[in-house]
Parts: C-alpha cells; structure tokens; sequence
C-alpha cells in the first residue's frame, strides 16, 4: 500500500525508460516537509497531510452518493456515466493552455527533443500508455516518447512502496534519460501534489526543458512548478478519493491530445490519416493499404506496387502515387520536406 495520496492515481507503478532507483531516504512533499515512506510515519506528519488532502477538490466527500451501494447497478451505472459525461467541459476550459504546451512541445520536437511524461500510480500508468501506443500509430521511435512512472518497470502491478514520495527519484529517473533542453516533461498527477511528478517538472526546467504539470486541481504545486500549468478540475469523485475515475479520464483525454496534436504538428497525418502508421500486423497491414487508397484513390495494383517500391512505407507510397516520381525521389523529398507529405508534394509537383 501506498503511505500518501489516494490508492489510485498517486499511487506507485511502472516506467518505460529507465528502471527507477528506490529507497530514496529523504523524500519531501511539494511544502518542503518530510514525507511518510512507508508505516513509520509519525502522527503528526499524517496528520498534515491529511489536512492537505482536505483542501482538494478530487478528495472531496459527496453525502448525496453515501448509499449509493444500495442503488441497483443500473442506477449506478447511470449516475458514473452522468458523472464521466462532465469531463469533456471541464477540458474544454482549458484548451487555450493545452494548445499553447502542445505548440511549445511541437517546436522542441521539430529540433529533435523528446515527449516524457513523468507520474504515480494511474496518472504515470496513463503516461506509459500514451507513450506506448506513439510508435505504431506514428512510426516514432521508442525514445522518442517515453513514459516514466514512480518506482520502476516492475510497479506497473505491484506498488513500490513510497516511491511515489520522492522528488529525487524523479530527478534520478530523467538524469538516466540524459536530459536535454530541447526535451518536453509532462508531470501527471490528479491531486497535484505528488512529489514525484513535481520533482520530475523541477528538475526538467532546471535543466532548460520544457516543463508541462497536469493536474485535477486548481492552484496546484504541480501547476505553479512547470511553465505550462494544465489544470483540469473534474471535481469529487463518486467514489471519494478514487481519481481513475474523473481525473483519470480528464488525464487519458488531455494526453491524448498532447500526443496526437504534437503529431499532427510535425507531419505524422495526411488530413486526418496516420501516414506514418507502422505496419507490423496484418491488421495495420491492411490498414496501411486503406489509407493509400483513402489518400490516392488508386487501384489495388498501384497500391502494391507503390508499397513494393517504397519498402512498405505508406507516406512515401502516398508520394509515389500523387507525385508521380519512384521510391527514392520520395524519399528525398520527404527529407527534404521534414517529413510533411504536403510539403513534399508541394514540391514535387511545382519542379
């Protein structure tokens, strides 16, 4: 179990990246006082944190669902799908902030900087997965999104106690990544006080990178330590504390749009088509030959024989087609254009 934070999204799990160092012995909370590590912890600091917890919005009590075990599992069903109904506005409050952190993300990226995102628990977990699932929808390479949550590969299901509570343990897992200015650390965490997440944006901005803090909390230490402060407020939980419920999903969205935006902005998609999708299924096989098809309307033939030419890759098939040119003049112009097909297509048809 953990020592701080509710058991879900400040809760210890897993990396993608470097396997966290444990056992930090002097882990502080984001007001500089020490925080537990384990069952050890004095009465007094319990006693501190718990008042922090009070003061926040996605630990708040809800009397008006105290019986709710009672309801039949319809009605529950109905009041949880009322509940999620409300995160995609809160959300929509904050997309001039997400717009501007993905701009910024998208130029550190265009120079060859990295996407990591740092967290505890549901909020690193949802972070690890975002980072996942970039190389087969986007052709990236593993390194060029990465996920890091507190306590190793190995906390993914099994909590590393007080791993969560240690800002050096963030700084440890970036200093293995080799940390450069041009990087972009996103810190996840629904209450905003985690101090892993908060050690992570620190010590990122410290180092000149970009530094984004998502959170579920307005006026969150989270948001106050990075330079772009996401503050998504989804407000109490039907379950009281359990923040992979609302915050949870507010986070999954807002990800997704760092994500997939930062893509688009450096010429991933072609409209709204995963160009650069990574055919290494017979799924995404097919898939590939489907979106040649939606961008060219050409025949199945030409389909293969673009693919044939350009080694499978569906950009440069794209190329092929529309520009009229062979497999290694796509190529060159793809390079040439940055990887944006419109560009490269520009190109090609104005030469």
């Amino acid at each position: 179990m953990t020592s701080t934070t509710d058991a879900n999204t400040d809760t210890p799990g897993a990396t993608t990246g470097p396997t966290s160092p444990t056992g930090s012995t002097s882990p502080t909370d984001p007001t500089g006082s020490t925080a537990p590590t384990g069952p050890t912890g004095s009465a007094e600091t319990y006693g501190e944190l718990r008042a922090q917890l009070a003061t926040l919005t996605t630990e708040a009590f809800r009397p008006e669902l105290a019986e709710i075990d009672r309801q039949s599992t319809r009605e529950i069903a109905r009041i949880m799908n009322g509940e999620d109904a409300t995160v995609p506005a809160a959300v929509a409050e904050r997309l001039p902030q997400i717009a501007a952190a993905i701009d910024a993300t998208a130029e550190r990226m265009a120079r060859g900087g990295r996407l990591i995102y740092a967290g505890a628990g549901t909020a690193g977990r949802l972070g690890v997965l975002d980072a996942s699932e970039c190389p087969p929808t986007f052709n990236t390479d593993p390194s060029e999104v990465i996920g890091l949550i507190a306590g190793g590969p190995s906390a993914m299901v099994t909590a590393v106690e007080g791993a969560e509570d240690s800002k050096e343990l963030a700084a440890a897992d970036l200093d293995g990544l080799k940390l450069s200015a041009d990087d972009t650390v996103v810190g996840i965490s629904a209450s905003g006080r985690t101090p892993y997440a908060i050690g992570a944006v620190e010590h990122a901005r410290a180092q000149g990178a970009l530094t984004i803090g998502l959170s579920c909390n307005a006026g969150s230490a989270l948001g106050a330590a990075a330079e772009h402060g996401l503050e998504v407020v989804t407000g109490p939980e039907l379950l009281t504390g359990s923040t992979r419920l609302k915050a949870g999903t507010a986070q999954k969205l807002v990800l997704n749009m760092i994500s997939t935006i930062t893509m688009i902005r450096l010429g991933k998609t072609y409209g709204n088509l995963m160009v650069d999708v990574r055919a290494s299924n017979e799924k995404l096989r097919a898939r590939s030959r489907h979106i040649v098809s939606l961008a060219t309307g050409a025949s199945d033939a030409e389909i293969e024989a673009a693919l044939a030419a350009t080694d499978g890759e569906v950009k440069n098939a794209i190329l092929v087609i529309l520009g009229q040119v062979d497999g290694p003049t796509a190529a060159t112009r793809l390079t040439e254009a940055d990887g944006h097909l419109r560009a490269a297509l520009t190109a090609v048809r104005t030469t």
